[in-house]
């Protein structure tokens, strides 16, 4: 009967070993894998974050900056007078990405940008009455800027919001406005691209229109 109590007690034992060597089995391969899981969401949390940087780099260096006042034109000179055109020097700022400036195709005389048009910058007016969305403008290439439409590092553009030509057929700002912009009015033109932050210049309109203006 002895015999027989000690012989199951060994059984017992040698099946008690090998669930132990299973179970320390399972919990390597366990740790294993969870290892592997954390290691793989570091990695893609760093490549991530290296994106983002990245990503923002990209948009600081696609960003605008003004260069020079802005210059508005009157249709009317005085106290009752009301603004046809302006215009502002710009440059890429931190010398970054270039920033495609192909003209907007003029929507016949309303002053806007027609629909379909090819323009990548588009611009934008506000006051307090209206906002105007692909308002037309041009641009005239200074100093060292090259024949292309990129606006590439150390080169300046100059845009024109409405027709610099009078009798164009294009339309200026007093055609694309539904209320004219007239003294002591406070506006905003924002400036949009493709990538990169918006530039937004506002200004107020003097109590009494010459026919040349710096809004400063």
């Amino acid at each position: 009967m002895m015999q027989k109590l000690c012989k199951i007690h060994k059984g017992q034992k040698g099946i008690t070993g090998l669930e132990t060597a299973i179970i320390l089995i399972a919990f390597v391969v366990v740790a294993a894998v969870f290892a592997y899981t954390v290691l793989s969401a570091g990695l893609f949390a760093t490549q991530k974050s290296s994106e983002a940087v990245y990503a923002g780099l990209k948009e600081a260096q696609g960003s605008l900056e003004l260069r020079s006042g802005v210059i508005a034109t009157a249709n009317t000179t005085g106290s009752s007078g009301y603004i046809k055109q302006i215009s502002f020097v710009v440059s890429n700022a931190l010398g970054g990405e270039p920033i495609d400036f192909i003209e907007p195709t003029a929507d016949t005389n309303t002053g806007l940008a027609a629909s379909g048009s090819s323009n990548k910058v588009v611009i934008n007016y506000v006051d307090q009455d209206q906002t105007l969305n692909d308002l037309y403008w041009t641009i005239t290439k200074l100093g060292s800027a090259d024949s292309d439409d990129l606006l590439e590092a150390n080169e300046k553009f100059k845009i024109t919001i409405g027709s610099a030509t009078a009798g164009s057929g294009a339309g200026n700002l007093m055609d694309a406005l539904t209320t004219d912009l007239t003294v002591n009015k406070e506006f905003s033109l924002i400036l949009s691209t493709p990538f990169g932050a918006t530039l937004e210049i506002e200004r107020t309109t003097p109590p009494y229109f010459d026919t040349i203006m710096n809004l400063h």
